[in-house]
């Protein structure tokens, strides 16, 4: 399981005194303890952490162009080892070469015909590239497939 892979490398950064990659999977330990506290179980499910790891994510990649924005490059580089060190965690993403034949698959299937249609194209396609796919790719891709039609 993928929360306890976490716990693991989190006690070696520890016993050999990696103090950044420590503070940063402790902080991502105590994320995945708040959801499991929030729903109510003693363990949570590989889909469940993964949910957690991208949230980390994406609050690194804002903090990232905040710190820049701010003229901080030294937070900056931390927040990079921390994005660097959560995507180590996540399952490799598909490329856009991938992803646009299930794109043109599912379009075919909602039988969409242009862009007032990619709500439910979006809704039908995102349960097949959950966790596979950059959920800002799929939408660009649905959008450049939509707008060709």
């Amino acid at each position: 399981m993928l929360s306890k892979k976490i716990t693991e490398d989190y006690i070696q950064a520890m016993k050999s005194r990696n103090t950044e990659k420590a503070q940063a999977l402790n902080f991502l330990r105590a994320q995945i303890k708040n959801v499991m506290v929030d729903k109510r179980v003693t363990d949570l499910d590989d889909a469940d952490v993964i949910t957690v790891i991208k949230k980390q994510v994406k609050q690194r990649h804002d903090s990232i162009a905040q710190y820049e924005q701010g003229g901080r490059a030294d937070l900056a580089a931390k927040e990079r080892f921390e994005l660097g060190l959560l995507k180590e965690y996540l399952p490799q993403e598909m490329s856009a070469e991938e992803l646009r034949p299930i794109v043109e698959q599912t379009v075919a299937e909602v039988g969409a015909s242009g862009m007032k249609d990619m709500g439910a194209v979006m809704k039908a396609l995102m349960p097949k590239v959950a966790g596979k796919a950059d959920n800002k790719t799929v939408s660009e891709l649905v959008k450049n497939v939509l707008s060709t039609m």
